[in-house]
């Protein structure tokens, strides 16, 4: 007997795949027309490699802000490993030589914020960057004047404070933490990352992949924590991670993810993108170097990719 509904399922996938086709290759054109200095791109559907180009295993190139993406998961581990709550005030977990120095009024600023609250950027008065010669005692001397006030406010802060809560949680370096627990099982050897003057793991930024290691972590994600048959990190957390926590203009924030679209992004300052959507079994991932007018390259991938009819130009 015929499976009429088989036939019609593969049917819609080799049209699904040559409209995926057509427009990789429009969006590959626009890039290439228009001179943009991306690195490499991948498309995944349905889980599966459908369209590449550039450089995307040879070479690791900066992720920027992605690198707080890293930090998210390792939040989720470490919380389902019983190290950490991230609803504890982050001092918790902070080296006690530090909050022993903090003075009074700092530390009863400190007290009303959350591992949370810093994961959804929800906390305002840090300034973007840290720059002496330790960050974490500059970091804990920012005068607070609102802490109780939630409201988004993008700073490198929050997950350079979040970063070294769970190396002192976990009792291990946050890169060595991630390359067991989260890198490893990926396929993905030991990423140069940066650390702060005082020898933590940044956190915020410095951290470089291929194009092709981020899919995998973008993949992993879309597929609620899982990568070849093996858990890095819970479904509940993923969910709740790349969910609105914190409104702002673009459309949410979660936990060092960005809402986007049906789906999230990992996003990273001059055009570092891994792009999720797990309604459309989607995962787009882009490394480039433009340091102006980014944005362009997501109208375009919108237009060729997702049907926008946004003008690439």
């Amino acid at each position: 007997m015929i499976d009429l509904t088989q036939i019609w399922r593969e049917m819609k996938t080799e049209k699904e795949k040559t409209m995926n086709h057509s427009g990789f290759t429009g969006f590959v054109n626009e890039i290439q027309e228009n001179g943009w200095p991306v690195h490499g791109l991948e498309l995944w559907v349905n889980g599966k490699l459908a369209d590449s180009f550039g450089d995307t295993q040879n070479t690791r190139y900066p992720i920027y802000s992605v690198t707080k993406s890293m930090v998210s998961i390792a939040v989720g581990m470490a919380s389902e490993d019983g190290f950490l709550n991230i609803d504890d005030c982050v001092l918790q977990y902070l080296p006690a030589k530090y909050i022993q120095a903090m003075k009074a009024e700092q530390r009863e600023a400190f007290e009303h914020i959350s591992i949370q609250r810093l994961m959804t950027m929800s906390v305002d008065g840090f300034p973007f960057r840290l720059s002496g010669s330790d960050w974490l005692d500059e970091a804990l001397s920012i005068p607070l004047s609102h802490p109780n006030t939630r409201t988004f406010s993008y700073s490198n802060v929050p997950a350079y404070l979040v970063g070294v809560a769970v190396s002192v949680a976990v009792d291990e370096r946050l890169d060595r933490y991630l390359d067991r627990k989260l890198f490893a099982p990926l396929g993905i050897s030991e990423p140069p990352c940066q650390f702060s003057p005082e020898g933590f793991f940044y956190g915020a930024s410095g951290m470089k992949l291929t194009v092709h290691e981020l899919s995998r972590i973008g993949l992993m994600l879309s597929n609620e924590g899982k990568y070849a048959q093996k858990q890095i990190v819970s479904p509940a957390y993923v969910k709740e991670a790349t969910s609105v926590q914190q409104m702002n203009r673009e459309g949410g924030y979660g936990f060092f993810f960005w809402k986007y679209r049906d789906g999230f992004s990992l996003n990273g300052k001059w055009g570092q993108k891994c792009y999720v959507l797990p309604a459309r079994q989607l995962v787009i991932t882009f490394l480039s170097n433009m340091e102006e007018g980014s944005d362009r390259i997501r109208i375009c991938m919108e237009k060729h990719l997702l049907d926008s009819r946004n003008d690439c130009h």
